[in-house]
């Protein structure tokens, strides 16, 4: 097949941990490489925020195109809605240009899926939706700090009803997607998130400790992820410190990511709130803000870590927990979402009610005290991962879903003659101009 994969603000190239570059950015990397691996012509559609990349780039085979829609410069992702009309008509511009038309088009956020819905109506391609956050549910959650405007509910609506295909990446996602817009079941399908076995595995935690210049003997615990509110990292920090009030352990958190690879309060504001925080829960000397790591250098954050914790508000998915349990360490995780998917409580790691610390620092004391118990639970994660959670089986079921919406030979003819006769104007000359 050959496969459109459009993600508006979630380039596949750029670095994870920042404010807009989280699960996003890597669900789209990895789909996009395993489906080239597996012989299929890829290409990922994503607007250019930045003046001097070029108009198409290469990662590993797939095509990356850079969409000229607003301004070549890095905007928050709530303020981008206005541009995707733009970013429509190059989509349609670049695929009529393309000598072999495109099979189906996967859309990933509702942004990407609003674009994509027009290259359906125009083109007929077949459309498979991922919205990976719904906005009702983020209101639900973040109140008057939901920066996306109402206009959000409507046209996530509208995808439900004409997507073709949509995928839910947990089961919270597809009840959600029921409750909330009225999905008709039979069109939604629970495909998850993964992880590339190459990039993680198990590796020696002393080996990993020592190469980080962690202490070797204590006890610690990771959080890595975007630095944003909703993560739920000031519930972490008030549970280090009611651990180490209530049970004298030598507790130490980490905390990887952010909008720098320095630790930079002004870069990423949020760092500067659990500092506060961290303060006057006197941790301050306890947490250690790492910065934005690379994905190379992930594996061996996840292998020094005793325990990783994740306690989101809310959670699509998640896609931290899958990758420090292919490391072999437990997890413990909020009780929502994608997490309650992933994470078996008891088994693999800990399920715990959001924003409550007194909660998690019982499942930390626990982990601690039990050095065995941490041990069983992440050979146990190990376990479910590889077999349920590898990016190469996600890109299989994806398979799955594509071929079923894909039309055949006797169903395309009929969609071209009753097509009308195509307009040859500007978005064909924005194509032509992106790919010069």
């Amino acid at each position: 097949m050959k496969i459109a994969l459009v993600s508006e603000h979630a380039s596949p190239l750029a670095v994870a941990g920042g404010v807009d570059s989280g699960g996003q950015n890597i669900y789209v990397a990895h789909v996009a490489r395993q489906l080239h691996r597996a012989g299929h012509q890829v290409d990922v559609f994503t607007r250019r925020d930045r003046a001097l990349l070029p108009a198409i780039s290469d990662m590993d085979g797939v095509r990356v195109i850079h969409v000229p829609a607003g301004p070549p410069t890095q905007m928050p992702k709530e303020q981008l809605l206005p541009f995707m009309a733009e970013f429509a008509d190059f989509l349609i511009g670049f695929c009529r240009q393309e000598r072999t038309p495109y099979d189906v088009i996967h859309a990933n956020f509702f942004m990407s899926g609003l674009a994509s819905l027009k290259v359906k109506k125009v083109l007929g391609i077949p459309l498979v939706t991922t919205f990976h956050a719904l906005g009702k549910v983020r209101r639900i959650h973040q109140g008057a700090d939901d920066g996306f405007p109402d206009a959000r509910f409507a046209i996530e609506e509208q995808l439900v009803r004409d997507s073709d295909a949509i995928i839910a990446e947990c089961p919270q996602d597809a009840l959600d997607l029921r409750a909330h817009y009225g999905s008709d079941p039979s069109r939604v399908q629970i495909v998850p998130c993964g992880f590339d076995t190459a990039e993680f595995g198990r590796t020696d935690r002393a080996q990993a400790r020592a190469a980080l210049g962690w202490p070797g003997e204590r006890f610690s615990v990771l959080q890595l992820g975007r630095l944003v509110p909703r993560k739920g990292i000031d519930t972490v920090v008030r549970a280090l410190a009611t651990l180490r009030e209530n049970t004298g352990i030598d507790a130490h958190l980490y905390v990887v990511g952010g909008n720098a690879d320095l630790p930079n309060e002004i870069a990423t504001p949020e760092i500067a709130r659990l500092r506060g925080i961290a303060a006057g829960c006197g941790v301050s000397d306890h947490v250690t803000f790492v910065g934005r790591r690379g994905r190379a250098q992930l594996r061996e954050f996840y292998a020094a870590a005793d325990v990783f914790v994740t306690t989101p508000w809310y959670e699509p998915f998640g896609i931290t927990p899958i990758e420090a349990m292919a490391c072999a360490r437990p997890v413990i995780g909020a009780d929502v979402g994608g997490i309650r998917y992933s994470v078996v409580d008891g088994k693999t790691g800990f399920l715990v009610p959001p924003r409550d610390p007194d909660a998690l620092a019982e499942r930390l004391a626990r982990i601690a005290h039990d050095p065995a118990l941490g041990e069983r639970m992440g050979e146990a994660g190990f376990e479910r991962v590889h077999t349920s959670f590898t990016w190469s089986r996600v890109a299989h079921m994806l398979e799955d879903v594509y071929r079923g919406v894909v039309r055949t030979p006797a169903e395309e003819t009929r969609v071209v003659r009753e097509r009308p006769a195509r307009a040859q104007g500007g978005a064909a000359r924005a194509a032509a101009a992106g790919r010069a």
